[in-house]
């Protein structure tokens, strides 16, 4: 590579590993890691959670100092996002003017909020939860805030939910779905987090959309819902999912799909290219098709693929996937990927909030949700690593242990 090194687009937990790892596997060209936002790189999982119920403050948050990037010879450019890519050239060039070389370019440019239409979202009462700022933000106003409305009920918005009721609010949670993280969990995990979430005092409208948001004195909305429900609220939460930021990598001419579309080896197109993290879309043998997985794990476990190929120790992408969600007080872990999952055997006890939903795909097991079931959740992991056949028959048999399922480690040869 030349002098210009390793540029990262991005400051998220995928381009800080990358850049981490990259000088554990003992590459000494330059680095340089451009962030849209003025913070250092921080950690985004606490925001919904330890942050906005105070555990954490910001500044705890910062994955390091900025000692750390001048040691370890990472240079930062924040505050600044790029906005044009010149493959020809090998530069990006940033909102501000600059325009810096690139050997290799990676992009972790993440993901941000879906927007709902139009329906006042300019009101101050209205705020959505992705970053620092927006985070501080809903913590100022859920300090004296007496009724939330949550619109969406995935991972974000329930830890969020969860947090306002334990702070003493009335909390209403509007999903347009039948269920509680629907696009993750099976039914039976999202019924069970739906009670769950109303013994702490959250209230549930499922099936349910918005319609108008009218402004109140004070700051407080009326806010109609589709059923013919009107409520008034002091804050409201937009969580709705979120689109990669692709837009980007399109602009240079790289091939798009619901992600930016990268091989095993999570290059792109352009061989001086790569993408990691939120923003990439790849093939796995966990899913059908392209997959595009929003996690730390999945950030950290490419992040640290991508630093060994770059100093050429190629290996392909082909980490577990696994998720996990803290709401109130119950644990909630995935192992694996259930799109297209058409069975679930259910293991433990569901009433009792402790119990594993094993999701299989044509027979074959795709993914395991448990409920405060961690060692359920460590095992999954290896289960489904392994390559291990495990059947639906397999799961019902409750006295059964699956780990025995698990390949026998290779015998060690006694040394001299």
């Amino acid at each position: 590579m030349t002098n210009e090194g390793i540029t990262i687009v991005g400051s998220g937990q995928a381009a800080f590993q990358l850049a981490g790892f990259l000088r554990d596997e003992g590459y000494v060209g330059r680095i340089r890691l451009i962030g849209d936002e003025a913070h250092l790189p921080y950690q985004r999982p606490p925001l919904s959670k330890a942050y906005m119920n105070g555990e954490v403050e910001a500044e705890g948050l910062s994955f390091q100092t900025l000692d750390y990037y001048a040691r370890r010879g990472i240079e930062l450019h924040m505050g600044a996002p790029v906005v044009r890519i010149d493959r020809a050239a090998h530069l990006v060039e940033t909102a501000d003017g600059e325009r810096l070389g690139y050997a290799h370019l990676v992009l972790a440019t993440g993901a941000r909020n879906r927007r709902l239409p139009a329906l006042g979202l300019a009101q101050p009462a209205v705020l959505d939860l992705r970053g620092l700022d927006d985070a501080r933000g809903i913590r100022e106003r859920l300090a004296a805030a007496q009724d939330i409305l949550v619109i969406g009920a995935g991972f974000l918005g329930l830890e969020f939910a969860a947090v306002a009721a334990k702070k003493g609010a009335r909390v209403n949670v509007v999903e347009a779905g039948p269920g509680l993280m629907g696009r993750a969990v099976c039914a039976v995990v999202g019924d069970a987090f739906r009670r769950h979430q109303e013994a702490l005092g959250v209230r549930f409208h499922l099936s349910t959309t918005l319609g108008a948001l009218t402004p109140l004195t004070e700051g407080r909305l009326a806010v109609e819902l589709s059923d013919g429900q009107r409520l008034e609220v002091d804050l409201a939460v937009v969580s709705i999912g979120v689109l990669p930021n692709v837009e980007l990598a399109e602009q240079a001419g790289l091939p798009i799909d619901n992600g930016i579309v990268v091989d095993a080896y999570l290059g792109t197109a352009d061989p001086d290219i790569s993408a990691i993290g939120d923003c990439a879309a790849f093939a796995s043998r966990f899913a059908p098709g392209l997959c595009r997985i929003e996690s730390v794990q999945n950030a950290m476990d490419q992040a640290r693929c991508l630093a060994k190929r770059l100093v050429g120790q190629p290996a392909a992408y082909d980490a577990v996937p696994w998720f996990w969600s803290d709401q109130g007080g119950l644990k909630l872990q995935i192992a694996g990927l259930s799109t297209g999952a058409d069975e679930v055997v259910l293991r433990g006890d569901v009433e009792a909030h402790s119990f594993s939903a094993y999701r299989f795909r044509e027979g074959e097991l795709v993914a395991v949700e448990s409920v405060a079931r961690p060692s359920d959740h460590m095992a999954a992991r290896r289960l489904l690593s392994s390559g291990a056949r495990v059947t639906p028959a397999h799961v019902r048999n409750q006295a059964f242990d699956l780990k025995t399922l698990l390949p026998a480690a290779p015998a060690v040869s006694p040394t001299a």
